[in-house]
């Protein structure tokens, strides 16, 4: 593992996001699209995240994460649609059985907001 600068760190933005629309795209059986909404200030962003083994759209509609929203855009998938937040989530074992864990927040925020 590299170390990163304190200064480096401070470059990532985290804020928390709403789940506003999940669904499996047609080309794919383990991406999922993923509409967050982050209030006023950044608008709606689409993430892409291989969580389809473990979780179902509807798990997550309605539910708050934490998102890192200042990564460059990536294209995914054969229609090459942009992924512009990536999601922030555990992973316990780098394997294909064991399933991620999803950080939920204990009670609900304005989205947008950050996390330090």
């Amino acid at each position: 593992m590299d170390n990163i600068t304190y200064n480096d760190f401070e470059k990532v933005d985290i804020r928390i996001g709403t789940v506003t629309k999940a669904e499996v795209p047609e080309w794919s059986h383990w991406v999922m699209r993923i509409i967050i909404d982050f209030g006023p200030e950044i608008g709606e962003k689409k993430c892409f995240s291989g969580i389809m083994k473990f979780f179902k759209p509807e798990d997550l509609l309605g539910k708050q994460f934490p998102f890192v929203v200042n990564l460059e855009s990536r294209k995914i998938g054969p229609d090459k649609e942009f992924s512009e937040v990536m999601m922030i989530m555990a992973v316990p074992k780098e394997d294909e059985e064991t399933p991620t864990v999803l950080f939920q927040l204990p009670e609900k925020v304005p989205n947008g907001t950050k996390v330090r």
